[in-house]
C-alpha cells in the first residue's frame, strides 16, 4: 500500500474542500512547494496533487507552481485537473517530469483519446473516479454522467488502464471516513489498482482500507489539521504495523 499525501492547489496556494465544493475553501499554505517538501521530509514516497483550477474551468495558471515542485522534490507526483487533451498529457509526462496523469472527464466524454494515451503511457495513466451516489461525476464534480463507478472502472480496464483513484465525493473532506463498502465493490468487481480517496481522517481508516486491498490511500484535510501524522500513516506502507 501506499501513503500519498495530498496537495490540492487552487488560485496559487494549498487548500483543501468540503465534498469539492469551490466555497467552502480553507487555505492551508500559501506556498504549495513548501508542502511537498514537508511532506518529503517526513518520509512519504508519493505525492497526490490536484489542480482544482484546471479542474473547475479546465484551464489553469499553477503549471509554474507543479513545474518548481516538480522541479525541488525528489519523489514521485501524480497530478490530476482539468487534464483533457493529448498535448497537456505530453507536456506533463515528457517535459515536465510528472510521473503519473489522472484523467478523470476525458475517460467519460474522450475515451478514445484515453486509449490512445494509455498505449502510449502504459501505467504512466490512472484514471480518477469520482462517485456520488451511485453514479460517476466529472467537470470538477459539476456534473454527473450516466454511468456507475464500477461500470466505467470495467470499461477503462479493458482499455488498459491499471490504476484507478476512487473518490466518494460526499466524504471528501468530511472526516467521516471513507465508504469502505463501495471502495471493496470497486477493488472485487474491476480487479483494478485503486487507490482510496475521501473521508480518510484517523489510523484505523487507513487500516480497514488495507485489509480490503486498496493499493493505496491519499489522505489530506487529516493530515493538514493533525488528526493523522504522516509518519505513523506511512507504517502501513512499510509493513510496520
Amino acid at each position: 500500500m501506499t501513503i500519498y499525501p495530498a496537495i490540492d492547489i487552487k488560485g496559487g496556494k494549498c487548500v483543501r474542500l468540503v465534498q469539492g465544493r469551490s466555497d467552502q475553501q480553507t487555505v492551508y499554505s500559501d506556498n504549495p512547494v513548501e508542502v511537498a517538501l514537508k511532506w518529503e521530509s517526513k518520509g512519504a514516497k508519493f505525492i497526490h496533487v490536484v489542480d482544482l483550477d484546471g479542474a473547475f474551468q479546465g484551464k489553469s495558471k499553477n503549471d509554474s507552481i507543479i513545474k518548481e515542485m516538480i522541479k525541488e522534490i525528489n519523489i514521485p507526483v501524480q497530478l490530476g485537473g482539468g487534464i483533457r487533451d493529448i498535448q497537456k498529457i505530453s507536456y506533463l509526462l515528457d517535459e515536465l517530469g510528472i510521473s503519473r496523469v489522472i484523467l478523470g472527464t476525458v475517460a467519460i466524454q474522450d475515451p478514445g483519446m484515453l486509449g490512445i494515451t494509455v498505449k502510449k503511457y502504459g501505467n504512466k495513466i490512472a484514471v480518477g473516479i469520482d462517485a456520488r451516489d451511485g453514479r460517476v461525476a466529472i467537470k470538477g464534480w459539476m456534473e454527473e454522467a450516466d454511468i456507475t463507478p464500477v461500470d466505467l472502472g470495467k470499461r477503462v480496464r479493458d482499455m488498459g488502464v491499471e490504476t484507478v483513484i476512487y473518490t466518494d465525493i460526499l466524504k471528501d473532506g468530511m472526516l467521516e471516513g471513507p465508504n469502505i463498502s463501495t471502495t471493496r465493490e470497486m477493488i472485487q468487481q474491476t480487479e483494478l489498482n485503486i487507490i482510496a480517496s475521501g473521508g480518510v481522517s484517523q489510523i484505523q481508516h487507513i487500516k480497514d482500507l488495507k485489509a480490503i486491498g486498496a493499493s493505496g490511500v491519499i489522505i489530506g484535510k487529516a493530515l493538514y489539521t493533525g488528526m493523522i501524522k504522516l509518519e505513523d500513516a506511512l507504517k502501513f506502507e512499510n509493513n510496520v504495523v
